[in-house]
């Protein structure tokens, strides 16, 4: 054993195999002599004493050359808390089931209100808009409340609740377009939920496209893109009675969307612009609607 064959001495000890031949190959590259031996479970790495300094400084010098350089993640800047947006949207997708509970609206309000292919092709544009308005029940309604206000929160929190929102908006009512285009006439759907996913993409391509998970693993780069596909996946396929294909379209245009979004610093706006986007939005929707029942 090497203990035996003095004057040699042990610099290195490691319970792992891979190090100590690493270090290894590194003095012979610079021709100090050495040898591995293990006693136990303990690899060891021995050298002569007249090298050992040497050695030591050796090793020293390759374990900083390949220290690793820790991932520091661009700070991803907020523009506000998102929280307002989420309460817009809440208050709009509940205000139609509360009108109706007191009968404040006529009783065709819903087939008005709905996307029907055939109708959105021969120009009734604002049925894309006002079928995101529109739920099914009880479960429907509050399905897309937890799931819109969840993918919101984020896009209202970096492009803004008025900015965002109106996004999210003009998104939804082109996937809804897109989901008409590629349906039979006959077609016809309602709900929140071709907006809902718009935004989870929005937020997705925008985070990503702006580079804040730049400088790290591939995989890490692209976790936003990634983790948006797997919560359209595990969320947005579900039994016979979802529109799959309206939450793809939404998705895709949203995906569409934020990428755009991402060339323009969101911060120009300022709170005006955002007040105004917003107002945007709700012109929008009055504006659709007033088309639906006029």
């Amino acid at each position: 054993m090497i203990e035996d064959e003095l004057p040699w001495v042990c610099i290195r000890r490691t319970h792992s195999r891979n190090p100590v031949y690493e270090w290894s190959l590194v003095l012979t590259a610079v021709a100090i002599d050495n040898e591995v031996e293990l006693v136990g479970d303990t690899w060891g790495l021995w050298v002569h004493p007249d090298q050992a300094r040497s050695a030591e400084t050796q090793l020293d010098q390759y374990d900083g050359e390949n220290r690793p350089v820790p991932v520091r993640g661009t700070p991803l800047p907020t523009i506000d808390s998102g929280w307002l947006g989420v309460a817009g949207y809440l208050m709009v997708i509940w205000a139609l089931p509360a009108f109706a509970s007191f009968g404040l609206l006529d009783p065709g309000w819903r087939a008005e209100g709905r996307m029907q292919a055939g109708l959105v092709a021969d120009g009734e544009w604002w049925r894309t808009v006002t079928a995101l308005t529109l739920h099914a029940d009880l479960g429907h309604i509050v399905a897309n409340s937890l799931f819109g206000a969840l993918f919101g929160l984020f896009v209202g929190r970096y492009l803004g609740s008025g900015f965002g929102w109106l996004l999210v908006l003009i998104s939804g009512a082109l996937g809804n377009a897109l989901n008409a285009w590629l349906r039979p006439e006959a077609f016809s759907s309602i709900g929140a939920s071709t907006a809902t996913f718009a935004a989870l993409a929005l937020g997705a391509a925008f985070v990503w496209r702006r580079g804040y998970f730049k400088g790290a693993a591939w995989r890490r780069s692209f976790a936003p893109i990634f983790g948006g596909i797997a919560l359209l996946t595990f969320t947005g396929v579900g039994d016979g009675r979802t529109d799959v294909l309206a939450h793809f379209a939404g998705f895709g245009v949203g995906l569409c969307a934020g990428l755009l979004a991402a060339g323009f610093d969101i911060r120009r706006l300022g709170r005006s612009g955002q007040h105004i986007s917003a107002v945007l939005a709700l012109g929008l929707l009055a504006v659709a609607w007033n088309q639906a029942v006029g």
